[in-house]
């Protein structure tokens, strides 16, 4: 097992180093870059920007000075010098291959530079971040498998009955409602004050958080999280229940069940002491993907409804603004955080089944 795994680490090299150039440079042809939108900025708006470039160094009119602080410019457009020293700042004075090969020596030493728009660096701006990401991603993913597991087992053991058919038409009509529309429907019922102000509509947690006790921060954190959260397991239930109870039957009906109930054993022993460990296998090959997919992806419609600061917004916003040391560090953890995942899945394949032995393949 200890080659294997160091074969698949191995791996993640190349596997990182694609990704990340075939990204690069697809982002580079895309229109409307850092540079683009910075010139956009100081076209329309003005100030601040303009404050920026100006103290960098760049020799500008006392005119132009006026002219920007007062947003406007008529038609005369940018001086090439105030352009070029908005590339200098950006980088993007260096041709296309240094700036690749830059990015690639930072990267390996996961040194990831500065946000272009937001300021400060890319590492502490994904920090500040991961709290609700991480409360979202978790707490979604374990509720999803603490109820689509036992109730898929359940399923399994009354197929065809009542319960059956409606628990899974609940799941089906819940599956096929978008998050973001229930997250809706939650909002207006029970936060937008119309019908009832049960839960608050923003943050993660209270302004007055730091003066709570420790039982009443942990309710607040809660009170919180119930909408978004109750809005991103809706539709999630579905395929891992169906999944659970479509590997329980298959190993429900194969031999060794057969043999284990004519020699006397009680359903429960045969469920949870033979069938169990063998029916999991798929389950435990999906809790990656499903956690990803949720920590990364699935949350950012949320966020933005309820003001929550995660990842998936702070992707979401620099992917528009071209904001590239954010956008490619964003891609670089999640593609990474995916492919270890994926090396924990195969050693749990191994925990809960010693008969698989990757090794030897």
């Amino acid at each position: 097992m200890g080659a294997y795994i160091i074969r698949r680490l191995l791996l993640v090299i190349p596997t990182l180093w694609a990704i990340i150039t075939i990204n690069f440079f697809v982002i580079q042809i895309a229109p409307g870059g850092p540079v683009e939108q910075a010139v956009a900025q100081l076209e329309g708006h003005g100030s601040g920007i303009m404050e920026r470039f100006v103290g960098g160094g760049s020799e500008v009119s006392g005119q132009d000075v006026a002219e920007q602080q007062s947003g406007y410019r008529g038609s005369r457009g940018l001086d090439p010098e105030v352009v070029d020293a908005i590339k200098a700042q950006f980088g993007f004075d260096k041709p296309l291959l240094e700036r690749y090969w830059e990015m690639l020596k930072n990267y390996a030493t996961f040194n990831f530079g500065e946000s272009l728009f937001k300021g400060g660096n890319v590492i502490d701006l994904i920090v500040d971040r991961l709290p609700v990401s991480i409360s979202l991603g978790l707490w979604s993913t374990l509720i999803i498998y603490l109820v689509s597991i036992p109730l898929g087992i359940a399923k399994a053991i009354r197929h065809g009955s009542r319960f059956d058919v409606w628990s899974s038409a609940l799941v089906i009509v819940g599956y096929a409602i978008p998050g973001f529309l229930f997250a809706i429907i939650l909002i207006i019922f029970f936060a937008s004050g119309n019908y009832f102000s049960w839960f608050p509509l923003r943050g993660l947690v209270s302004s007055n958080f730091d003066e709570l006790s420790r039982i009443e921060q942990v309710v607040d954190y809660f009170w919180h999280l119930a909408l978004p959260i109750l809005a991103m397991v809706i539709g999630g239930f579905a395929t891992l229940t169906m999944l659970t109870k479509n590997s329980f039957l298959d190993e429900i009906n194969k031999q060794y069940v057969v043999t284990a109930r004519a020699k006397g054993l009680d359903e429960r022993s045969i469920l949870y002491r033979h069938v169990f460990r063998n029916a999991m296998l798929i389950i435990i090959a999906g809790f990656p993907a499903a956690f990803i997919s949720i920590f990364f992806t699935g949350a950012m419609l949320i966020e933005v409804m309820f003001s929550l600061e995660g990842i998936g917004l702070l992707g979401f916003e620099s992917t528009i603004q071209r904001d590239y040391p954010v956008v490619f560090s964003s891609l670089y953890i999640m593609t990474l955080l995916g492919l270890l995942l994926n090396i924990i899945s195969d050693i749990t394949y191994t925990l809960v089944d010693p008969r698989i032995d990757f090794e030897a393949r």
